[in-house]
């Protein structure tokens, strides 16, 4: 293999793959390594914890064909620190050595035969199972994962269960004490309807290297239904599906509400953020109070924060509210996640009873709805 590139493209390629190498304690140490190999005029750069595979290809100029792997945190620490500049790349197939040559910096890395890399599944045409526009990936991506399980005790609540039916998809997450949902339409209608449990992790890694990526992602699932790959423009990322039942969450979805405040979701979000300098010291916990506005008297929202040792704040907020007056306690973490993945002006909380969970949903937006658990209020 002899090739050139430009290192801010080999850099940025690096850089997307980084996050799927495995840690240096891995069983395998060829997934501690990075793939280099020479693909249709391109360099392919790719590397795989045997869970997530993250692949990205990037213009050379390539000389001689060939393939190695090589440590990813040494290649990746070297090319970072050569001038932004052409950069040689030479394989001693015998030593399976990679050269390295920029300006005055001239290296050898050691690597490992491309043989023994885990083959990594290929995007094919025939096995795309829908085409998602960019900019609906990115909000979708954003408004659920937060709310999936990170103990990974629990795997099946560290996915998210993903719909593809008619021009239809559908994302949910939940860790057991909150729920994200976000529905939206397809780029066009899916040849059969599918259900598939996505770690939450990859989708987060596809959210990071979509870049500024125009073109509809096409989602795949490979023949024997154990992995779900995103295909984009110069990067593909696959991921090991979690072969397990996901909660039926619509029954716990409410029916009805017996009060719905509208607010701001700016005003809310800071209210949150300062109550949650003194929940911290009280497991978390914030007092909401809701009170109906009377005659010209607008709505109130009274976000209270109270610990022993370091004090209380309380923020009093203007808003709409339709139904009866309700003192209901939460999480402010979960408040502060919700808040921030609404984006619209306005949120709506609905709610019902001081034991029962509150729906946070997007004015504005009915493709979006967050589902919280209210927690224990001690007397004030």
């Amino acid at each position: 293999m002899r090739i050139s590139c430009l290192q801010p493209n080999l850099a940025r390629g690096l850089n997307i793959v980084s996050r799927a190498v495995a840690s240096r304690t891995a069983t395998l140490p060829i997934l501690t390594h990075v793939l280099l190999a020479t693909d249709n005029g391109r360099l392919k750069i790719a590397a795989t914890n045997l869970e997530l595979a993250i692949s990205c290809w990037i213009g050379a100029k390539v000389e001689d064909e060939g393939a190695i792997t090589v440590p990813a945190r040494t290649f990746t620490d070297l090319v970072a620190l050569l001038p932004a500049d052409k950069l040689d790349l030479e394989l001693n197939i015998r030593t399976h050595t990679l050269r390295v040559q920029s300006g005055r910096t001239d290296a050898n890395i050691k690597g490992m035969d491309a043989q023994e890399f885990p083959i990594i599944p290929a995007f094919r045409e025939d096995n795309v199972a829908a085409y998602v526009e960019p900019a609906v990936l990115r909000k979708m991506v954003s408004q659920v994962v937060f709310a999936a399980a990170t103990d990974e005790s629990r795997p099946t609540l560290t996915g998210v269960l993903t719909k593809l039916e008619g021009d239809k998809i559908t994302m949910a997450a939940t860790d057991g004490f909150r729920l994200s949902v976000r529905s939206d339409q397809l780029k066009e209608p899916v040849r059969e309807p599918r259900t598939i449990l996505i770690p939450a992790k990859a989708l987060v890694e596809v959210g990071r290297v979509m870049g500024e990526q125009e073109e509809p992602v096409a989602i795949s699932v490979t023949p024997s239904h154990g992995q779900v790959l995103f295909h984009m423009k110069d990067v593909d990322v696959v991921a090991q599906l979690i072969d397990q039942k996901f909660p039926d969450y619509e029954p716990i979805i409410p029916k009805r509400h017996d009060t719905r405040t509208i607010i701001s979701t700016a005003e809310v979000l800071k209210a949150c953020r300062q109550a949650s300098i003194f929940a911290r010291d009280s497991l978390d916990t914030v007092r909401i109070l809701i009170k109906p506005g009377e005659e010209l008297e607008p709505g109130k929202v009274t976000v209270v924060a109270r610990a022993d040792e370091t004090g209380d704040n309380q923020s009093e907020l203007e808003a709409v509210i339709v139904g009866n007056e309700l003192e209901i306690g939460f999480n402010v973490k979960y408040l502060i996640e919700a808040f921030s993945a609404v984006d619209t002006p306005q949120a709506a909380i609905e709610t019902t009873q001081p034991r029962s969970p509150a729906v946070i949903r997007a004015v504005g937006d009915d493709h979006f709805l967050h589902l919280v658990m209210p927690m224990h209020l001690p007397k004030s």
